[in-house]
């Protein structure tokens, strides 16, 4: 059976993000013949229109990376009822200039994070919308809301909570499972 690739990405660029530590947990909860490969989105540039055809490399490496890739998985903390900013900018940075949109069509998991009751649940629900334009295709259950973060990993990063650990590994199952339905 052929290998489904995933690329991943957070939603935070801090180092001991809690949003980072779940996509770093996700690696080893992926389904039989598939790999995450957990994508660098440090140091993109702000959107600007006047510069979508000149960015760096760092950009035109995450957009072959995704579109060489069978489907991806989007880890998102909620700041301010919403997705952080940063990850907005590299969504919107990638997927210009208009016609050279490396997401479209492509599967997508989303899991949130928060220190809170909620779980992460309002950006979540903002980072959907934004796919649904970008034209990817989002795996609608289970839904993963990391919430009381803090109290879900060892001091080393380690998801040590099974209940989030279950939902993560069936939310990876399903995306795996479209992802080659999709390549059929």
């Amino acid at each position: 059976m052929e290998t489904i690739k995933i690329a991943g990405f957070g939603g935070s660029l801090r180092k001991e993000s809690y949003s980072r530590y779940l996509l770093e947990n996700a690696v080893g909860l992926m389904p039989e013949n598939s790999k995450l490969e957990i994508l660098d989105i440090k140091n993109f540039p702000l959107m600007n229109q006047d510069e979508e055809n000149n960015y760096p490399e760092n950009v035109k490496k995450f957009k072959r990376q995704i579109k060489e890739s069978d489907g991806v998985l989007m880890v998102t903390p909620e700041y301010n009822y919403s997705i952080p900013g940063y990850l907005k900018n590299v969504l919107d940075v990638a997927s210009r200039p208009y016609g050279d949109n490396p997401f479209n069509g492509k599967p997508v998991a989303i899991m949130s994070s928060s220190i809170g009751m909620l779980g992460g649940s309002r950006a979540q629900y903002h980072l959907r919308q934004v796919c649904v334009f970008l034209d990817m295709i989002p795996v609608n259950t289970p839904e993963v809301f990391l919430t009381f973060a803090q109290d879900k990993f060892d001091e080393k990063g380690k998801l040590k909570d099974e209940m989030t650990a279950k939902f993560a590994g069936q939310l990876l199952q399903n995306l795996v499972n479209l992802a080659r339905q999709l390549k059929k």
